[in-house]
């Protein structure tokens, strides 16, 4: 554990990693001072600036921002995938310093229309960079650091909103030239970008052979159907645009939250951007410790609870604040009720990171290594899709119907709820990852050996011991990959969970001589699955232990090889004997104090058998000397 979280860290030592990450870096400072500066100027200072409603304009600087996402991420991806990563990410820094010195112009003159249109290029600018980045971190991460790289890079970002936005914040009330600072540093943040991505590493082209199709339409929807192809990636895709909807909501909104609702100056307008951004910071960073270095999918229905949860929450903590007028943050945090508000915002948030590192991860893990930046495209064009809904769903909440922020606060936590129902519904692996997460989260302590033994892509055939009736979730827990697991019909059709098993394609079996075509059926599906190419799990005692033992493992194992001759991998299941899941001392989950929480179980992978090796003999005497004398 300590290992692989100090080598999170260690990644921003080495080359091939430090200068992307100080280019990412400062661009995400970039972006927010520019418009973080532009939104409090025509929040505070609106008529300097325009003659719009200052809720109108801010909710138009945040659809102009967005408009190149949907407009050009798909063409931006094929160039990615295409041309040498390190040298786009050049090209857009140097395209950055010129966006920021028109910015400046814009900011000097007071001129709207110039700075709406410095947002348009910034976003085309971040249009351009997202698939670039995304698709080089797994060219020089290695496997085991995918995880950690994409928590230091959303840490690193939401760090660069902090400072960004406590410096625009700063800046704009420094006095009557504050615009022209803010001004200043976009232009030096630019040119520092551009200073580090000179030292960016190659970055191989993913598909050089691609032909670039330069009609946006065409092209966008080709790329959302490259990104479907993988039903899982896809839905991630979804969950990651809902997730920058969920934010919008919130970081568009917060000026005015400051100002309407807690009566803050725009210092308070920053303090809460700052608890926000903090929040996903840590939460990002924490889901290296808390999925092991491996991508865990399961703490996505954590960190939707927990979005929900403290939304919920956050509603309830501003009714009947007192509200002071223009009151600054010393004043602000001098109100003890106003702490549950920034508590609410930075644990909401924290859990907004467990939920989005492992959704980025999975993409670029089980997206194809060749269409990675496209992938990465369509989910730009999404995101854009969905922050476009969150800015109208703002005005429209705001404006015709009548409602107040901490109402539409509350309105985006309810349909955070119904999201993640669906999307869990249409993908269970989400579900069962997080049921699996848990139990080796909270119920046990689990000692891995030998897991990077399973293999990363391709068929095989796992073989484990059957101890207690949580032995697949555990299972689950411990595979990079999902499993195909061939279960008994009774456990099977266990109500409620009869649902979730089909829904993960589990594989149900009986003997010959209680359902002879269930098991002829059984064998069709595993052999259909593995010709697939998934991971198939098979119990071969047949049956769960009633006394720590191992029974003889069955002939079922050669029939499966000789019709898919695929690798073995003998697994085994160490310390759920004696647990409340086990049949020890009667029937199980009978008894719940059987065994304190936080008992410490284990699973210890050998190394791959050859199919025409692995007879039913073979594979038993390996398991059980994998298991020892640790029941």
């Amino acid at each position: 554990m300590t290992q692989s979280h100090s080598s999170q860290f260690a990644l921003l030592r080495q080359r091939r990693f430090a200068p992307f990450f100080a280019t990412q870096f400062l661009g995400a400072a970039n972006d927010n001072v520019f418009k973080y500066a532009f939104t409090l100027l025509v929040t505070y200072h609106a008529a300097q600036f325009t003659t719009l409603a200052p809720a109108l304009a801010v909710n138009l600087i945040a659809a102009v921002f967005i408009l190149p996402f949907l407009l050009f991420s798909a063409t931006s991806g094929q160039l990615a995938d295409k041309f040498d990563k390190a040298r786009l990410m050049q090209l857009v820094k140097a395209a950055e310093v010129a966006i920021m010195l028109l910015g400046a112009v814009g900011l000097w003159r007071h001129s709207f229309a110039l700075l709406l249109g410095c947002t348009f290029l910034m976003g085309l600018h971040s249009t351009l960079f997202g698939p670039v980045k995304y698709a080089y971190l797994p060219q020089v991460l290695k496997g085991g650091e995918i995880v950690g790289g994409n928590g230091l890079v959303e840490m690193g970002t939401f760090v660069a909103i902090l400072i960004g936005t406590i410096a625009a914040g700063t800046l704009v009330e420094a006095g009557p030239n504050g615009h022209l600072y803010a001004a200043a540093l976009c232009v030096v943040l630019a040119v520092a970008g551009l200073a580090t991505s000179l030292a960016i590493p190659k970055g191989r082209p993913s598909d050089p052979q691609l032909r670039i199709d330069w009609n946006p339409v065409r092209v966008t929807w080709a790329t959302v159907l490259v990104a479907r192809r993988e039903r899982a990636v896809f839905l991630s895709l979804l969950g990651i645009s809902w997730l920058w909807f969920f934010g919008a909501v919130f970081l568009t909104q917060f000026p005015q939250f400051a100002q309407q609702t807690l009566g803050g100056a725009p210092a308070v307008a920053t303090l809460l951007l700052a608890v926000f951004s903090i929040g996903i910071g840590l939460g990002s960073l924490l889901c290296e410790k808390m999925s092991r270095g491996q991508v865990e999918i399961g703490l996505v229905p954590f960190g939707s609870i927990g979005m929900t949860v403290f939304t919920i929450d956050l509603y309830f903590a501003v009714q009947g604040l007192p509200v002071a007028s223009a009151q600054g943050a010393a004043q602000f945090l001098a109100h003890t009720p106003h702490w549950r508000v920034l508590a609410d915002l930075a644990l909401l948030s924290m859990f907004a990171g467990f939920y989005s590192v492992p959704l980025y991860a999975l993409i670029q893990t089980r997206g194809l290594a060749s269409h990675k930046a496209r992938i990465i495209a369509a989910n730009n064009i999404l995101n854009s899709l969905f922050l476009i809904l969150a800015a109208a769903l703002s005005a429209l909440a705001l404006g015709p119907l009548g409602l107040s922020i901490p109402q539409l606060f509350l309105l985006t936590a309810l349909l955070n709820m119904l999201v993640a129902i669906y999307i869990f519904t249409l993908v269970p692996e989400f579900l069962l990852r997080f049921l699996s997460w848990l139990l080796v989260s909270v119920a046990y302590r689990m000692d891995k050996r030998g897991v990077e033994r399973i293999p990363a892509d391709g068929a095989a055939l796992i073989v484990a011991n059957h101890v207690s009736f949580v032995d697949a979730l555990v299972l689950m827990a411990a595979s990079p990959r999902p499993i195909r697991f061939v279960m008994d019909v009774g456990i099977f059709r266990i109500p409620v969970m009869s649902w979730l098993f089909r829904q993960a394609k589990a594989i149900p079996i009986a003997s010959a001589k209680a359902d002879p075509a269930l098991m002829e059926r059984a064998f069709e599906r595993v052999s259909e699955e593995l010709r697939d190419g998934q991971l198939v799990c098979i119990f071969p005692e047949g049956r769960i232990t009633d006394n720590g033992e191992m029974y003889p493992f069955r002939p079922g194992i050669t029939r499966i090889l000789e019709r898919d001759p695929v690798p073995v991998v003998p697994v085994a299941l160490q310390g759920l004997w004696g647990s409340f899941f086990s049949r020890d001392g009667g029937a199980a989950m009978t008894r719940p104090f059987r065994r304190g929480l936080f008992s410490r179980i284990g699973i210890n992978v050998g190394t791959l058998v050859a199919p025409a090796t692995a007879g039913p003999e073979v594979l038993q005497t390996q398991v059980a000397s994998l298991r020892g004398d640790w029941r």
